[in-house]
């Protein structure tokens, strides 16, 4: 048996027996009373539900009123059961919930009967004054008609800056069978840089460990048989013997190893995966129970965890512990192979009221117009103009990108200078309903685009970084093989363009033993409004919470720094956009190409060609504008124009508008790395192609005069005349220098008119003599030597 502290109600009970004693009314002769039967103690436990009260059977989401029927029917197997969360049960919501500000998923877990829920980071998306004056207090239909959730919400590592008080309960306790089962409650620690600064401004987030351990043992001198901790911080990993649940230098790894014996269960949340794990505690040896369950039920409703204590009512003691990751959906309801799920509990009736009301509800309040657009904002479409091209850029994605930097250009949600899109994540144009010149766009229309309710996710990334994101573009799994979708174009935001070429390769396919023909890229030149990316800088990048963790392959976001979960919806950002830019006048399509393919530039001289291949350079819809030309220049001078063909294509990669450039440099054009700038003047498309000027070589001519030469007698004149490969005189210097021991070996001099002289001196000996002759180049032209042998004669 585990040693603890003696709790009031022990002490009550050990008071009254020496007294009974004292009096002298002992038991004495009477038979002592059987053990009690253990009671068994049943916690169902979700988080990170997410206002996902729709069923939704293609991502496995059961809804709220599966969950709540499934929370009925086990409870029904058991009476002792509480229902509870670790925490992000409101906040990045779906549409039907979101836009009635989670009243429906508030009412759904109420009529579920949640009890107790961690608070998560999400509930404090609008500040902590709406989490208490909201969400937490009683609902009113004239002063709180939004609000109203029964369940108590606990932290115990939040505290008012001022008092030290606590912002909410720390812990909560109810007795089931005569057990009292207390709950402790946390949230993460990263809190101050997932929610809004001003949001909890008077909050302190404190350590976890220190806050739960005291409070946990608070509950045990408080009588607490059984204790839970809900935490609304978890794993990063499903794998329970990885150094994120073993390694205590880790943050989920000094949770679970560090949380005192006080705490028989840890339920997690807020990584979005489900675990199901168990871990022995030291003090506990010689127990019947001795290990610890970790466990997170995943997201969105899709389990349930469910942990049920045996408990001996007579001294508290837990005697044996069962745990379960309980789905809420089937993955095959016939098992005739892959199809939808379908529900595996019931559907509670009274929620799936509450349900259908919200979604009429959303219907109705769908329709609100948020703005006006001037034309269709359109996914990337393949040949047949209907099918999506997720390979191709589009209008739609690079218009979410950039609203999604300006929702997280402010300081406290990042400073985003770029923000990348996945095109998966884009589920259908937005292409407004037609109002006379212009196009009205619906709450439920921008809804529909982007249903996920992902939040958008901040962080750091080097130049080089950047360059690896773009380049997974050219899609492999974790184990190297190509995916059913070879390429993913990513939607960028305004004023980041980069060129890049691509190369066919075969690689291993996803069926064992084969292989596929594909491509794979790379980037050849980044810039950020204009200015070339540097590779060792660091940038503040803006992607939603699904590629943050490396989704669809692009594994690289998943390393950057400083992460940070801004708490603003995807869907909420839009909506924002379109009040600040599309309300009072209509918001114009930019059908500018961020992406833009090139061929191998080769290197040029100043006055020479430069000719290479484009591609990617057209939006692929009819409604899309094109250009019918590319603009060539090289700084602000016109080198020329190359026609664009913008027939679209029918694979899945990004080849619409093609062109061939082929133009003459300047013949004074500087030397070095540069950089040729395509301009699109229909879609004002502007990307720059990286280029190496090179120097030209000039000639030389060298003539020695007189012919003959005599020892002793002639000073022979050198003339050297340097000649661009334009045919141009050169400027510069040059020399001639020669070999003896004669002084004055070498002469030098600027050209004048392309050509110098130099006087040698008399030689005194017959015979010969290497003349060195050197131009040392200038801008254009590079160094160049030659020799010329002469012949001195008696």
């Amino acid at each position: 048996m585990r040693m603890r502290s003696s709790t009031p109600r022990r002490l009550a009970a050990s008071t009254l027996g020496v007294g009974l004693a004292v009096a002298g009314l002992t038991a004495a002769g009477t038979a002592p009373a059987s053990a009690a039967a253990p009671v068994d103690i049943q916690i169902l436990a979700t988080n990170d539900f997410h206002g996902r009260i729709l069923q939704n059977a293609s991502g496995g989401e059961a809804g709220a009123a599966v969950l709540a029927g499934a929370v009925e029917q086990l409870r029904g197997t058991n009476p002792n059961t509480v229902f509870a969360a670790a925490g992000d049960l409101i906040g990045a919501s779906t549409f039907e919930s979101f836009i009635q500000h989670d009243k429906p998923t508030i009412d759904a877990l109420n009529a579920a009967g949640l009890e107790v829920s961690a608070v998560g980071n999400h509930e404090l998306d609008q500040g902590y004054d709406d989490l208490v004056n909201r969400v937490m207090a009683p609902y009113d239909a004239t002063t709180n008609p939004e609000g109203g959730a029964e369940w108590k919400y606990i932290a115990a590592n939040l505290k008012m800056k001022a008092t030290g008080d606590p912002a909410v309960p720390a812990t909560f306790m109810k007795s089931e069978g005569g057990v009292d089962v207390g709950f402790v409650g946390a949230v993460t620690e990263d809190l101050p840089s997932l929610v809004s600064p001003a949001g909890i401004a008077d909050i302190d987030v404190t350590d976890i460990v220190d806050s739960v351990n005291t409070e946990a043992a608070a509950l045990r001198n408080d009588g607490a048989d059984v204790v839970v901790m809900l935490v609304h911080e978890g794993s990063a990993s499903t794998d329970c013997q990885s150094p994120q649940f073993t390694d205590p230098s880790t943050t989920w790894g000094n949770i679970v190893q560090n949380v005192s014996p006080d705490v028989d269960a840890i339920v997690s949340g807020h990584t979005h995966l489900a675990y199901n794990c168990h871990f022995p505690v030291s003090a506990w040896a010689g127990r019947p129970v001795t290990d610890r369950p970790v466990v997170s039920a995943g997201r969105y409703g899709v389990n349930l965890n469910q942990l049920e204590f045996s408990v001996d009512p007579d001294t508290g003691d837990v005697q044996a512990v069962d745990q379960q990751l309980l789905p809420l959906m089937s993955p095959d309801p016939d098992g005739s192979g892959p199809g939808l799920p379908t529900a595996l509990y019931p559907a509670d009736p009274a929620v799936q009221t509450i349900v259908q009301d919200a979604k009429d509800k959303a219907a109705e309040l769908g329709a609100q117009v948020l703005g006006q657009v001037a034309a269709p904002f359109n996914r990337a479409k393949l040949a047949d103009g209907t099918t999506e091209n997720r390979g191709g850029e589009s209008t739609l994605g690079n218009l979410v990108a950039e609203a999604q930097r300006w929702a997280t250009e402010k300081p406290e949600s990042g400073s985003a200078q770029i923000a990348f899109m996945n095109p998966g994540g884009l589920r259908d144009d937005m292409a407004g309903t037609v109002d006379g010149d212009a196009r009205d766009v619906t709450y439920k229309q921008a809804a529909v685009v982007q249903p996920f309710a992902n939040t958008l996710v901040n962080m750091d990334l080097t130049g080089a970084q950047i360059e690896t994101v773009l380049e997974q573009q050219w899609q492999r799994d974790a184990n190297g093989k190509v995916p059913s979708r070879p390429f993913l174009r990513l939607g960028v935001s305004k004023g980041f363009t980069y060129t890049y070429k691509e190369s066919p390769v075969t690689a291993p396919g996803q069926q064992d033993g084969t292989t596929v023909d594909t491509f794979q890229g790379e980037v050849t030149g980044m810039w950020l409004n204009g200015e070339p990316i540097d590779p060792g800088a660091t940038y503040s990048v803006t992607v939603n919470s699904f590629l943050a963790s490396g989704g669809d392959n692009f594994r690289e976001l998943a390393n950057g720094a400083h992460q940070a979960d801004t708490g603003k919806v995807d869907l909420s950002a839009m909506v924002d956009y379109l009040a600040q830019f599309a309300s009072d006048a209509p918001l114009p399509v930019d059908y500018s190409q961020r992406a833009v393919e090139t061929s191998d530039v080769a290197p040029a001289e100043p006055g020479g060609d430069v000719a290479f291949d484009v591609s990617s350079w057209s939006m692929s819809t009819q409604a899309d504008v094109k250009d019918s030309e590319i603009t060539v220049k090289l700084g602000k001078k016109v080198l020329g124009t190359a026609p664009v063909d913008s027939t679209v294509g029918t694979d899945p990669y990004d080849n619409t508008g093609t062109a061939h450039v082929d133009v003459t440099l300047p013949v004074g054009a500087d030397t070095g790395s540069t950089s040729l700038t395509l301009v699109g003047s229909d879609t004002g498309t502007r990307v720059h192609v990286p280029l190496k000027i090179k120097k030209a070589v000039p000639t030389l001519k060298v003539t020695v005069t007189p012919d003959r030469i005599v020892a002793g007698e002639t000073r022979a004149l050198v003339t050297v005349k340097v000649v661009a490969p334009n045919g141009i005189p050169a400027t510069g210097a040059a020399s001639v220098e020669w070999s003896g021991r004669q002084q004055g070996q070498g002469v030098g001099g600027s050209l004048v008119d392309g050509r110098f002289r130099a006087r040698l001196p008399v030689f005194k000996k017959a015979g010969t003599k290497t003349l060195t002759i050197k131009y040392g180049g200038n801008d254009q032209l590079a160094k160049v030597t030659d020799t010329v042998t002469i012949i001195i004669r008696r």
